[in-house]
């Protein structure tokens, strides 16, 4: 018999902290920033401690919380953290410990408008924060771009699978749109958090306390021969490799015939979607590449896209951040341009339809000198 999927209205930074008790999550360590505060106010006013024992606590600040997951998940546990663009910028430090010493961990960075405290608007200028690392060293956090609240729910789950089957910390990159949006989902079925026979079984390398040996419960990720260093290294970069060939994920919507192509993401990708059916409407075949993954990012099929059409253009809410992905993925043999609202400024499908537009003049009057 299937366990019936509960149905219901609710805000992003909702569905995150539901779907989070229904995952099995273990532990959530979080401090209160506009626009992502939902998250651990929910996860307060559901008390799951009295239900699936998870811990819930607001950490005294952004430093402390990512070092409590950095502990959480060197002991095995599904541990996760959630907050806004300056919030994650104060955990970077913690992220790349966690990276470097192979712990599994979910951070939810529900962004804002910046630089520095900015605006608490929507904004996707946190792209290079999340996919070029904000910490030092070489090394890489997987990032799943949710475009609805839906996916707010569903990659909470799969955010939590990559993070233990790579042993790496796993980044929902929203922003304050998809987390302060409302809509219907469909919340997972409960999921039982694991004993600690099944963390020791499934995850020998946790410092469960079973080992004999007190080297066997120290997780660091220093090294101070620097030969033992490299080779951790290229370890790290063959594990990314494996990412990079295994998880990439995008969705393509009407690019089948389409003679000119808009890549966005997130929030932005809403807009875009809306702005090439007016297009289609009026006769000009656009479609929309939606990367899922913004690391891994989707190169290939980038690239593989590029060769039919006439122009990309990159729609984002930021300076054109993920503007320089598409244009190593194209090479030059595409023309690219980019759209892009700043400082919490929402582009309207309007606006990106009007890009666009622009853009199929200006390839057209170049190519007729």
């Amino acid at each position: 018999m299937q366990q019936q999927q509960d149905t219901m209205l609710l805000k992003g930074n909702e569905a995150i902290a539901l779907a989070a008790i229904r995952c099995g999550c273990d532990g959530f360590f979080g401090y209160p920033i506009t626009p992502q505060s939902e998250i651990l106010e929910t996860l307060c006013k559901e008390k799951p401690w009295e239900t699936t024992g998870m811990t819930v606590l607001q950490a005294e600040s952004e430093l402390a919380s990512i070092n409590m997951v950095y502990a959480g998940g060197a002991t095995g546990k599904r541990v996760m953290t959630s907050s806004s663009s300056p919030g994650v910028a104060l955990m970077q430090e913690g992220i790349t410990y966690m990276a470097g010493a192979e712990i599994p961990g979910v951070i939810v960075n529900v962004q804002r408008g910046g630089p520095g405290l900015g605006t608490i608007q929507p904004s996707q200028a946190d792209y290079f924060q999340s996919t070029r690392g904000g910490g030092n060293g070489d090394y890489e956090v997987i990032v799943l771009a949710p475009a609805s609240v839906q996916e707010m729910a569903d990659f909470i789950g799969l955010a939590f699978e990559l993070a233990f089957r790579y042993r790496n910390p796993a980044l929902i990159l929203s922003d304050g749109v998809i987390g302060q949006m409302m809509e219907k989902v469909v919340l997972p079925p409960q999921q039982p958090r694991l004993t600690e026979d099944e963390i020791a079984q499934r995850y020998p390398w946790a410092a469960t306390g079973r080992k004999a040996g007190r080297s066997s419960n120290i997780f660091t990720s220093l090294e101070l021969n620097p030969e033992v260093q490299e080779t951790h290294n290229l370890h790290l970069q063959e594990k990314y490799a494996r990412i990079r060939r295994n998880e990439v994920r995008y969705e393509e919507y009407m690019c089948e015939d389409a003679d000119y192509l808009v890549v966005a993401f997130g929030s932005a990708a809403r807009m875009a979607q809306k702005a090439i059916e007016e297009l289609r409407q009026k006769g000009i075949r656009a479609g929309l590449l939606r990367p899922i993954t913004l690391w891994p990012f989707p190169y290939e099929c980038i690239a593989r896209l590029a060769t039919g059409v006439k122009g990309i253009l990159c729609a984002e809410i930021n300076a054109g951040q993920m503007l320089q992905d598409i244009r190593l993925a194209v090479e030059g043999r595409t023309p690219v341009s980019h759209y892009g609202r700043l400082g919490g400024m929402v582009p309207t499908p309007e606006e990106i339809e009007e890009a666009l537009i622009k853009m199929t003049r200006t390839l057209n009057t170049n190519s007729h000198e």
